[in-house]
């Protein structure tokens, strides 16, 4: 069974769809099932049923206002860059509601289901592939994975929005009882979900460079402050899925090849701005073209070991 794995990343999806469009365009890879966290659940749904020119017009379109009714934070494009700084504003005007969140990311919840409809929800069932989206479920403190052909077409897009909601910056997701938020706090390269169902070879996008090493400069604000903390987190949670996910491939013999960002695309995961978007996903494609993927395939040692004293090697 052939898999594709599509990490979490923000606007880096856009990396990701180019990469996307090389397999399945150009490589003619079928997939029976694509599993996705945050920026990579939204992305599956169409890379399953092969909707590739249709995503890429709408994700390298997105802009804030896309995302967001109240968006949490103000961007500034200056010569240099990007400056960020907290919405106070904005926070205030959430809490006067009631709302949990600093951020209301209705707007994208309507983007999913402009983009996937109901007709690509039907064509995704008639054609026996799976999609799966992570979930954090911060009431049980556990990772769901949700599948299109275990909800309806309304109940899916509600898992996809959820899987993509990075809290507190944007809306909290609520069902029967439980509070959901992003799949990226727990699982953000979901390769070991793709090997449980059963996967004998996984194409994995890995939206962070094979070897990271990062400096940055000093925090100019608290909404830098908390970014950083993120950032960190999420790379910490990146480098365990990607080492727990090679260990299970040694065990169960899975192949698997990974396509990585060449550099760090961009340190603001939450800047959505369509001549960088278009660029990334252009980006995604000519490397992916042009270089040969990582490929790890870890067989065990073919000389007997006493239990406890298994050696593998790549």
């Amino acid at each position: 069974m052939n898999a594709l794995v599509i990490s979490g990343g923000g606007n880096k999806g856009a990396y990701a769809g180019g990469v996307a469009e090389f397999l399945v365009k150009k490589c003619k890879m079928e997939y029976d099932v694509v599993v996705g966290t945050s920026t990579g659940g939204l992305l599956a749904p169409l890379v399953a049923i092969g909707e590739i020119d249709k995503l890429k017009a709408t994700f390298t379109r997105v802009t804030q206002k896309d995302i967001f009714k109240i968006c949490p934070f103000i961007i500034k494009k200056k010569r240099e860059g990007y400056q960020t700084a907290i919405n106070h504003l904005g926070i205030v005007r959430m809490f006067l509601r009631g709302k949990k969140t600093f951020g209301d990311s209705c707007h994208l919840k309507q983007l999913i289901r402009h983009t996937f409809t109901a007709d690509d929800f039907r064509r995704l069932r008639a054609s026996g592939k799976r999609v799966i989206v992570t979930v954090a479920n911060l009431t049980n403190e556990v990772i769901e994975y949700k599948s299109s052909d275990e909800y309806d077409y309304d109940a899916f897009c509600d898992w996809i929005w959820a899987s993509a909601n990075m809290l507190p910056f944007m809306s909290l997701y609520e069902k029967d009882g439980c509070e959901y938020g992003d799949g990226g706090f727990g699982n953000l390269i979901p390769i070991q979900k793709a090997i449980n169902l059963g996967a004998t070879f996984i194409d994995v996008i890995a939206l962070r460079p094979e070897m990271r090493v990062i400096s940055s400069p000093p925090s100019r604000n608290a909404f830098h402050v908390l970014s950083k903390t993120y950032d960190f987190m999420l790379n910490q949670i990146g480098l365990d899925d990607l080492l727990i996910g090679q260990l299970e491939a040694a065990h169960k013999r899975v192949d698997m090849q990974f396509y990585h960002t060449p550099r760090i695309l961009t340190g603001q995961n939450f800047i959505f701005d369509p001549v960088l978007l278009k660029a990334w996903w252009e980006e995604g494609y000519e490397v992916a073209l042009k270089s040969t993927p990582k490929t790890h395939c870890l067989k065990p040692s073919k000389t007997a070991r006493p239990a406890g004293e298994e050696k593998a090697e790549i």
